[in-house]
């Protein structure tokens, strides 16, 4: 094949695959963005614009594999009780809404930090509805602090994410040195997503509760089988002892990243562990994204042909070696993860970033996790966490508009985004 028709070739199968990230979909068809994905590596692997092998060998499979890894022990966790539990605790300690609303993005922004925000949101949708409904509460900010915060508490580790685990892959960063350089931006980052929830929200925080504080309605809504008790379990022994299983297993699987073992390896050796139990496995698999992993696979193989057949004549190198590895790294990254979400957003700079010197490549893949997470927050479509809040509210009852998300995540993103600059701009040496 000569080298102008695996050019245009190329641009075809990575133009149809990155549209229909951007749009969730094919246009006419209900394929999905994992589909999208995996049609798009298809056509490549069709038209002979990569091997087999060498489609295989573009796979990062320790990010996958990473991402599985966390995904089963965030699974056990939530079949333990943990975050209804924890949630409860500390949730049902509060009363006023500012007070509780502070209760959310901490909580929230914490547990993202060390599990995958996507899964935190998942399981604390659900308890801060049934909180806010038992204490007469509006549940819109808090549900929109609750999202943005999974975002923002993310950028902290390389855990948090999935396009920071696919940085942490391709980057080499230590988890220890990542969390040292980005954790400082994300606890900044919650606070002034606090203080715009609430001024953005303040009528509705001013607002008394209206209604009790009826005893045993948690009871009342399990019972019911509702969003409230989804993720709650019984006190028995069995339950108890699963608990305390998962919490250690979870606690020496986040020491042994920060002591510098690999990643991967220490992810799927803890979700082996978790699995040597008498918990039925399929309760376990319902609660990983399987299309999230083939869109992992899919993505990389598309890139890699975008690489070798498009950037390598087109000059990047050249301009990649010019360009600031923070400020336009990070306005670029912002408005791209906006277009076709973070994760395909974070694979196509990839090649930009390998391109700049090595002198500043580390910050470059800290200004793109940190960007790229930040971004998240601007709108409703910025990021699954979002998608998760909002679609698990409506389901509920609750409707948060378009402009109720956006008169938070606008300024927040924003100002998150300008902070994070300044931030590696002066800690990058």
């Amino acid at each position: 094949m000569s080298g102008s028709a695996a050019f245009w070739l190329t641009l075809f199968w990575f133009a149809l695959t990155y549209l229909g990230l951007a749009l969730g979909r094919l246009p006419g068809l209900r394929t999905d963005r994992a589909g999208v994905a995996l049609v798009g590596a298809a056509g490549v692997l069709a038209c002979g614009l990569l091997t087999f092998e060498e489609a295989v060998t573009a796979v990062d499979f320790a990010t996958i594999a990473l991402l599985l890894g966390m995904m089963v022990v965030v699974a056990f966790l939530r079949r333990a009780g943990f975050f209804a539990r924890l949630a409860g605790w500390a949730l049902g300690r509060v009363r006023g809404p500012k007070a509780l609303l502070a209760v959310v993005i901490v909580l929230s922004g914490t547990l993202s930090a060390i599990l995958v925000n996507d899964v935190v949101c998942l399981a604390l949708t659900p308890l801060v509805l049934h909180l806010t409904r038992r204490l007469g509460l509006d549940p819109r900010p808090h549900l929109v602090g609750l999202a943005v915060a999974s975002n923002l508490g993310s950028a902290a580790t390389l855990t948090g994410n999935p396009q920071n685990m696919i940085i942490g892959g391709l980057s080499g960063i230590p988890y220890l040195r990542f969390a040292a350089k980005l954790a400082p931006p994300a606890a900044v980052g919650l606070v002034i997503g606090y203080v715009v929830t609430l001024l953005a929200y303040q009528s509705a925080l001013r607002a008394a509760p209206s209604g009790p504080d009826k005893p045993g309605a948690g009871r009342d809504n399990q019972k019911k089988g509702n969003g409230a008790g989804r993720d709650r379990m019984s006190d028995g022994r069995r339950h108890t002892t699963l608990l305390a299983k998962s919490l250690i297993v979870t606690t020496g699987a986040v020491g042994l990243f920060f002591a510098g073992f690999p990643m991967a390896v220490v992810a799927l050796g803890a979700a082996a562990v978790l699995l040597l139990d008498r918990v039925n496995p399929e309760k376990v698999y319902v609660h990983i994204d399987w299309g999230l992993l083939v869109m992992f696979a899919g993505l990389f193989v598309v890139v890699r042909a975008f690489e070798v057949h498009v950037l390598a004549v087109s000059g990047v190198e050249k301009w990649a070696a010019a360009a600031d590895p923070v400020w336009v790294l990070s306005g670029l990254s912002a408005g791209l993860s906006n277009l076709v979400s973070n994760v395909p957003a974070v694979l196509l700079f990839k090649p930009v970033v390998g391109a700049m010197p090595e002198a500043v490549r580390e910050t470059a893949w800290l200004a793109l996790a940190a960007s790229s997470t930040f971004a998240g927050n601007l709108t409703v479509l910025g990021s699954v966490a979002n998608l998760i809040v909002v679609e698990q509210a409506r389901k509920e009852g609750v409707l948060i508009g378009f402009w109720d998300y956006c008169r938070v995540g606008i300024p927040i993103t924003l100002l998150t985004l300008l902070m994070g600059a300044g931030w590696l701009s002066l800690a990058r040496y």
